[in-house]
């Protein structure tokens, strides 16, 4: 099939889709403050985006119990590599090119949050000792050096219906955009204003 109407342009692209605004550009951050270890810690899910020098993309789940992976600074995870099919197309891919795209969920949470980063094969010993289950320590780990990230809005999961009948979010967990898009993006408004424009875009903005 080919398709009759497409864009090829940024010109075209803005007739269509407007700039964000700098509540959205403002929040990244550099590095791991205690919202995003906090939920890094929570989270027992992540995917990781990686791709080959000629530019193929793969996207890989991993997942164990909350807290598997390993923040070892205020940059560097270290995420371990469990017993899988033995494909290892994600550390084929860093052999080539080591930059990764990283989203953490936690079960009921409607953020994610979302890193870039340079990824390396490693085989410290303390580090993957560290990440041991029942005595069994992983052979390998992909440690992560973080360049940006944020925490995403909560619209796609909530379209999705992802967690299902899961009860609602906590209050502390329901304002964690707010609050941190006003830390990170260093916003002159309240988080109880930012807290009001994100939830009528939930409601009022969805599809």
């Amino acid at each position: 099939m080919e398709f009759s109407e497409t864009i090829t342009s940024l010109e075209q692209f803005r007739e269509v889709m407007e700039p964000p605004s700098h509540f959205v550009t403002d929040k990244e951050v550099s590095s791991l403050d205690r919202h995003c270890r906090g939920f890094i810690a929570r989270s027992p899910f992540l995917l990781i985006a990686s791709t080959n020098g000629n530019g193929r993309i793969d996207i890989s789940p991993k997942g164990d119990a909350p807290g598997f992976v390993q923040v070892l600074d205020d940059t560097t995870l270290a995420i371990p590599d469990r017993k899988g099919n033995h494909r290892t197309d994600t550390f084929m891919n860093l052999l080539e090119h080591p930059w990764v795209g990283l989203i953490f969920l936690v079960p009921g949470h409607r953020n994610t949050l979302r890193f870039r980063g340079r990824a390396e094969i490693v085989r410290d010993r303390e580090i993957r000792e560290a990440m041991a289950v029942d005595g069994k320590a992983p052979e390998l780990a992909i440690g992560v050096h973080l360049t940006t990230g944020y925490f995403h809005c909560a619209k796609c999961i909530i379209r999705s219906s992802l967690w299902g009948d899961t009860k609602e979010p906590a209050p502390e967990d329901r304002r964690l955009l707010a609050e941190t898009m006003v830390k990170y993006g260093d916003l002159d408004v309240s988080v109880d204003d930012v807290q009001t424009i994100i939830e009528a875009d939930e409601a009022e903005r969805l599809y």
